[in-house]
């Protein structure tokens, strides 16, 4: 174990601001340098790439915050895989780390930060070998490796740079990026569109062009998606606005008090940005071990491929494993056929869906509370250590402990349900970019606007930062 932790202890980190706080200012430079690196290396091609079977995949990339062909073709994908088998493992039992001790929380972040290197390297070499990024024939297929697992690394280092000197995570906000860039392409871009070359790709040009051209199920689909967009948006920005706030009193200072808020929503977009994660691991993983097959020529390879994730010849057509945890576009299917009656096939794909969203989000919003300190216990000692107390009763941290788990594992259980309900409804209803990272980017940007405005406020208040601090 002594060894383990010694692995651990010298592990590469950026290394975090040596002032106790940061400036308004420091943030922002740290998050726009960071954001503007992020969507360069979007744009650097994997040197020796020959053919990207990947690049069909596009809605994955988003939720991945991956550019697939480029040096960051990983994306977030390790970092979120080592954080869903920890969690997994310690919400289980199988392993356990003490996270109320300085020393458990170091152990937990490492072992997540070494599991995240091993993914880098274990994608990288799936990806290239399995069919996903082949090399050009005159090209070693080490050389892709090598690019992915850098193209890896950094991300994990940006993302690390923006927890310690920036606003939000790392994570958060590439994810956020590549839905923004899509949203912004799929909503003005007058370019024609990969799949039909004859329309425009983005909805608002479409739009003109069916209604010139006098084609109504083209314009219809183009304002269902603008609708379903707006749709999301509002919906989600009012139950981010949606809390609970529990009476607190200053223990030494009499008559005054505060009201501490707990979101209805109270792991926020961690648990749907997991599961969006875990369902596109999958998704991808069906479609290499579809490559792995033909390449390969196995019948186990290909028995394991057809029966258990099933066929990804397309896009939008799957069986298996596979056809569960893609999406079916309800709406537009509805409106190309005229009706409702669109067959009981893609309703019951369309409620399965929408139930692991539901439960896995609640699943891993539970597990979130317990390693990431947001449990009863500790929120209850957070409030004893700044001198407060419920009104009415005697000052212990076992009695607010007692209140705070009344309301702490409903909202966790509830609040994970309804957010993945509300991913599930935005991929069905078919948003102008995929629903989950539409969904996520606007509680991300949501959440950075509060962490942003709280920081301003601070900065505008000295007296203001006191207290919170």
């Amino acid at each position: 174990m002594s060894l383990f932790k010694t692995i651990l202890g010298n592990l590469p980190e950026v290394a975090g601001p040596t002032q106790k706080r940061l400036s308004f200012n420091q943030k922002l430079k740290w998050t726009l340098g960071t954001l503007v690196l992020f969507y360069i290396m979007g744009i650097i091609p994997l040197f020796g790439l020959g053919s990207n079977s990947l690049e069909q995949f596009e809605f994955l990339s988003i939720i991945l915050g991956a550019e697939f062909g480029s040096i960051i073709s990983l994306g977030i994908g390790p970092l979120v895989t080592s954080s869903i088998v920890l969690q997994l493992l310690n919400g289980s039992g199988l392993v356990k780390f003490d996270l109320n001790t300085v020393d458990g929380k170091k152990t937990f972040q490492g072992t997540q930060k070494l599991l995240a290197l091993f993914f880098i390297l274990f994608e990288a070499i799936i990806y290239v070998f399995m069919g996903g990024l082949t090399p050009a024939e005159t090209f070693s297929p080490w050389l892709l490796i090598f690019q992915l697992i850098v193209g890896g690394v950094l991300i994990m280092f940006m993302d690390e740079i923006i927890s310690k000197w920036g606003f939000g995570s790392g994570i958060s906000l590439f994810i956020a990026a590549g839905v923004s860039k899509s949203l912004l392409i799929r909503t003005l871009s007058w370019l024609p569109s990969p799949t039909n070359p004859e329309l425009m790709t983005g909805a608002i040009p479409a739009l003109f062009q069916a209604v010139s051209s006098g084609d109504p199920v083209t314009a219809t689909l183009m304002i269902s998606g603008i609708l379903a967009t707006i749709v999301v948006f509002v919906v989600v920005v009012f139950a981010q606005s949606m809390k609970v706030e529990i009476p607190l009193s200053f223990g030494r200072v009499r008559g005054h008090g505060i009201r501490w808020p707990l979101s209805f929503m109270y792991t926020s977009n961690i648990p749907v940005i997991l599961v969006a994660a875990l369902l596109a691991n999958i998704q991808l993983w069906g479609s290499l071990m579809q490559n792995w097959a033909i390449k390969s020529g196995s019948s186990i390879v290909t028995w394991f491929s057809v029966n258990i994730f099933g066929q990804t010849n397309t896009v939008d057509a799957g069986s298996g494993l596979i056809n569960f945890v893609n999406p079916p576009d309800v709406v537009g299917t509805i409106i190309r056929q005229g009706g409702l009656n669109i067959g009981s096939d893609i309703y019951f794909t369309a409620f399965m869906y929408a139930i692991i969203m539901m439960i896995g989000s609640m699943v891993f919003s539970v597990f979130w509370v317990q390693t990431s300190g947001q449990d009863a216990k500790s929120v209850a000692k957070q409030m004893m250590s700044s001198g407060l107390q419920l009104p009415g009763f005697r000052r212990d941290e076992r009695v607010l402990e007692k209140v705070l788990s009344r309301y702490i594992w409903p909202l966790s259980v509830m609040g994970g349900i309804a957010v993945g309900f509300l991913a599930a409804l935005a991929d069905l209803t078919g948003a102008l970019t995929s629903g989950t990272g539409l969904l996520l980017a606007v509680m991300i940007v949501y959440r950075l606007y509060e962490e942003i405005a709280k920081q301003h406020m601070m900065d505008m208040n000295p007296m203001m930062r006191k207290f919170m601090e």
